[in-house]
């Protein structure tokens, strides 16, 4: 066998390996809710866009929007949509982001535009059937889209949560697999969704430096939670977020011993500050959880 096709092969099969933990598949979803409550799946569409949200909750109540990393899909929440209290008080709304799930813009390609991907996320506000703005959280990859939604429309949301933020254009992370899945015979065997991040990975430090005016345009109450232990994503991308949100009801949060994943290791917390309100959040709060959330 020739070497460049045992490279190919291996190749592929290192990366789709790689990427299999953070990819559930149609059955695996199927399976778990087989004896729960599914969400709504719905799909806001005209000729050339298409976003599939799945909800939970009453449409009356205040939303919630979760809007997912890289790779991901609206399942990637399945925790915070099945979680009853929420429920409760939410109707809860995870998103497919363009290029992943069933949502798509024209021919399909991948969207490697954070200002795109935003833009088009905008129509699920109109979803929100409550008086109340939204509460935005966006994880990873997630959280400069949320950040672009709350700048486009700040009256549409109350909060914006970012989890594992990946922001500051200094700091994107590459790996040794990163360079692999730019071949175009390795991606024709490859799911779309891994495609459409490393599309967004090669061209993600350049979309954040044209995100850096916007910033200054958070003024509603921000949350910003780190891992310290975060491999994906630099934990010191909260030291960018204090220095560039001009919010004076902020709250950062670190956690040292945290990976990238916080929203299924840390769900009690993420819930908690879902929950409580927020007009009484001061400017550069951090907490250290280890430490017995003591601010400092």
């Amino acid at each position: 066998m020739p070497k460049s096709i045992l490279y190919i092969i291996c190749s592929m099969f290192l990366l789709t390996s790689c990427f299999s933990k953070y990819r559930t598949t149609a059955r695996e979803v199927r399976k778990h809710y087989a004896h729960l409550p599914k969400p709504t799946l719905q799909c806001i569409k005209n000729d050339t866009l298409c976003i599939q949200v799945a909800s939970t909750g009453s449409d009356t109540l205040p939303m919630l929007l979760l809007i997912h990393g890289a790779p991901g899909a609206w399942w990637g929440y399945m925790n915070m949509l099945d979680d009853t209290v929420l429920q409760k008080k939410f109707h809860i709304v995870s998103v497919d982001r363009l290029g992943y799930g069933n949502s798509w813009l024209k021919r399909r390609r991948p969207i490697s535009s954070i200002e795109t991907q935003a833009r088009c996320l905008l129509s699920v506000f109109e979803l929100n059937h409550s008086s109340e703005p939204a509460i935005v959280l966006g994880r990873s990859y997630g959280a400069p889209i949320a950040a672009a939604m709350a700048a486009m429309q700040p009256e549409a949301v109350k909060q914006l949560i970012m989890i594992s933020p990946v922001i500051d254009p200094e700091k994107e992370k590459f790996y040794w697999f990163s360079k692999y899945g730019r071949n175009r015979l390795i991606q024709l065997f490859l799911p779309r969704e891994f495609n459409t991040a490393t599309a967004e990975k090669y061209k993600h430090s350049e979309e954040l430096r044209k995100m850096l005016p916007i910033w200054e345009k958070l003024t509603m109450p921000v949350v910003v939670i780190q891992g310290g232990n975060d491999w994906i994503g630099d934990p010191v991308n909260i030291e960018f977020a204090k220095s560039k949100i001009p919010s004076l009801r902020s709250q950062y949060i670190t956690i040292p011993k945290a990976g990238h994943m916080l929203t299924f290791s840390h769900l009690d917390m993420i819930r908690q500050i879902i929950l409580t309100t927020n007009k009484h959040r001061q400017k550069n709060i951090s907490i250290d959880l280890a430490a017995g959330g003591v601010a400092r």
